[in-house]
């Protein structure tokens, strides 16, 4: 049955005057850093980041750099917001932060540190690159996070040769520099078991060409000899294998690739 017209209207009525008292009884929403000094807004969120509270902190150093732009504080909370994003577990939005400061204050006496932490943020996401590797197919594999952050730490290095996290840096350098090479050696293997030979030979130059020092600069010139070889350019083949001998006497490579060349 249909209520009449005046009988809703008064429903909607009365329902109204029994919901909206409520709504104006909601508690107000305060933000509670309002009136806060820059000073305090910094004080407080180094307390959250020194007691690793990095949600709070992030939030903290947003609305001093949202209120106070200018001055020493609003610089020193780009560093460490950039620190809080870093232990935060959110790469990308600490290299961005990172990135701004270095644009924004070049010759900051920290802006060191900066390239550093930067490094090192993508450094960490380079954990577990050669496990990464050895999936079926090594070549789909992203390498980029490791060749970022070698550029990092290469540019604190050329930038800042005398800074004290100069000599981590070149350590951080020695290891991705071998752990690329590495990477480039697994896709190398993964084109000659495929029988693309070209493809096996120039990632083997790749790594002689950038990463000399590396121990798989070995590996890579037995692969080019393989891939030569097989490719049957004999002269391109004994020049590997020339170098390898020079460089590498005791290679464990030589006796199958002499072998292999003899017999070709």
């Amino acid at each position: 049955m249909r209520l009449p017209k005046l009988q809703v209207s008064l429903f909607i009525i009365l329902l109204a005057l029994l919901v909206l008292p409520g709504c104006f009884l909601l508690p107000e929403i305060r933000d509670e850093t309002e009136g806060w000094s820059a000073n305090k807004l910094y004080t407080q969120a180094k307390e959250a980041l020194n007691e690793s509270d990095y949600d709070q902190a992030i939030r903290y150093f947003e609305i001093l750099q949202g209120r106070y732009p200018f001055g020493r504080y609003a610089q020193q909370a780009y560093l460490d917001m950039g620190y809080a994003y870093y232990k935060f577990g959110e790469p990308d939005s600490a290299i961005a932060t990172l990135d701004r400061f270095i644009r924004t204050y070049p010759r900051h006496p920290f802006v060191d540190y900066a390239y550093y932490l930067k490094g090192r943020a993508n450094f960490d996401r380079t954990a577990g690159l050669l496990d990464r590797v050895l999936p079926r197919d090594p070549t789909k594999t992203d390498r980029g996070a490791g060749l970022q952050s070698f550029q990092d730490f290469s540019a604190l290095v050329e930038r800042f040769p005398d800074s004290k996290y100069s000599d981590d840096a070149r350590q951080r350098m020695a290891f991705l520099r071998n752990s690329l090479a590495e990477y480039e050696i697994h896709v190398a293997d993964f084109y000659m078991r495929r029988g693309a030979y070209v493809a096996a030979a120039n990632r083997g130059r790749y790594v002689l060409e950038n990463y000399s020092r590396a121990p798989a600069a070995e590996d890579a010139l037995a692969i080019m000899t393989r891939a030569y070889i097989a490719l049957d350019m004999r002269d391109l083949a004994q020049d590997a294998i020339r170098v390898l001998k020079l460089n590498h006497p005791e290679s464990r490579h030589l006796s199958d690739l002499n072998a292999a060349l003899a017999s070709g």
